[in-house]
């Protein structure tokens, strides 16, 4: 738990407390400077609280090479959540994606695959082939599959990306970056975690052909759980990785690295920096109660407040320890209240510093009182008016 206390109250606001358990302070641990790394752009983030830890040209548009797949499986596991398709749905194989040079799952043309194979041989073999075949069975064409990758690009707010395909063979336009590419494996991590086990298997057979998967990382690290590697000759050798440790979820990207062992090497440096140095800490609960506000002129005399998206934070080891949280409420609440009508601020602050804010929101409804009810409130709100 964050120690909540009143704050000096904003203009027209008024503040309020909630105790909570306070912790025994611990010495915070020193964060060196993150490490230099070996690739054109990188990102190393929290996947829960969002927090960056460290980054170089994230927002660079390059190549993402077979990274682009993450948003081919993504899609096709999205469809079977949604009922428009079955794991055990069998897909005919067309004569492009059986013809289609790189990677390959090694599917046959003119033969049925079910989705779910299809979905192993994107992830873990990469399979320009098994892409090819799961666009077309969704949308009919590669193109037309390519439209809904960037649908859903927008939909995430991958904002400096643009798909032509479904495998991320070189094609002009066809761009992502660091920070888009960690977006894409946050949501894959958020949306679909029975599918996402998927991401840590380390070989699949089909075929006859045994193919390991090419994260070496799942080899290096036990707690690395995926995502994808990438590789072409403009791209150079890309990886997105994520891993846990202690309930704390790290995603990183790398892409325009020398070698499968360079994007390996600078992975590892960036998950060895991030869960050594930081932490994250979940508050408060999406929900959870944090304070009472009077209402006037309602049926109810008082309003649920909260958090509606809780609060995760990342920050350095131990500092938790040494955050206190404020909030501030409106003055004067006034019914009708909607659920999420924003009511005050909640400010997370470490000493001076404001490190997080966010809006205090009515947890309920709370309809407007009958006539008379609102009368006599209107009257009672005057004279507090003059005392307060």
């Amino acid at each position: 738990m964050l120690l909540l206390s009143g704050s000096l109250a904003l203009t027209g606001l008024a503040s309020a407390q909630v105790p909570t358990p306070n912790v025994a302070p611990q010495g915070a641990a020193i964060v060196p400077a993150a490490p230099q790394l070996a690739a054109s752009s990188y990102i190393l983030l929290d996947a829960r609280s969002g927090k960056v830890l460290m980054e170089h040209n994230a927002d660079e548009p390059l190549p993402p090479a077979s990274l682009t797949k993450m948003m081919t499986s993504y899609i096709a596991s999205l469809e079977i959540l949604r009922g428009q398709i079955k794991e055990e749905d069998l897909v005919l194989v067309s004569e492009k994606a059986w013809r289609k040079g790189g990677s390959k799952m090694f599917i046959e043309v003119g033969n049925q695959v079910k989705v779910i194979d299809l979905l192993r041989g994107i992830i873990i073999q990469s399979g320009n082939d098994a892409s090819i075949a799961m666009a077309e069975h969704i949308a009919g064409s590669e193109e037309a599959f390519a439209d809904l990758m960037n649908s859903h690009a927008r939909r995430l707010g991958m904002d400096n990306t643009h798909f032509e395909n479904s495998t991320g063979w070189p094609a002009e336009g066809h761009l992502s970056t660091a920070r888009d590419m960690a977006t894409m494996a946050k949501a894959i991590i958020r949306d679909d975690p029975e599918h996402y086990k998927i991401y840590k298997e380390k070989e699949f057979v089909w075929n006859g052909i045994r193919q390991p998967n090419r994260n070496l990382m799942l080899w290096r690290d036990s707690t690395v759980d995926g995502l994808k590697t990438g590789h072409t000759e403009e791209a150079g050798y890309c990886l997105v990785a994520s891993a846990e440790r202690d309930g704390m979820r790290l995603v990183s990207v790398v892409m325009g690295t020398s070698s499968e062992q360079a994007r390996a090497a600078e992975t590892q440096k960036m998950l060895t920096w991030g869960f050594r140095f930081f932490e994250t800490k979940t508050f408060y609960e999406p929900g959870q109660v944090l304070s009472q506000a009077r209402v006037w002129a309602g049926v109810e005399n008082e309003v649920a407040l909260g958090l509606a998206d809780g609060l995760v934070m990342t920050m350095p080891k131990g500092q938790a320890e040494k955050l206190e949280a404020g909030i501030t409420m409106n003055s004067t609440i006034k019914a009708p209240i909607t659920a999420g009508d924003v009511l005050g601020q909640v400010e997370v602050k470490l000493g001076e510093e404001v490190l997080h804010s966010a809006p205090l929101v009515a947890l309920a409804d709370v309809e407007q009182a009958g006539l008379f009810g609102r009368l006599w409130d209107n009257i009672r709100l005057f004279f507090y008016g003059l005392f307060n």
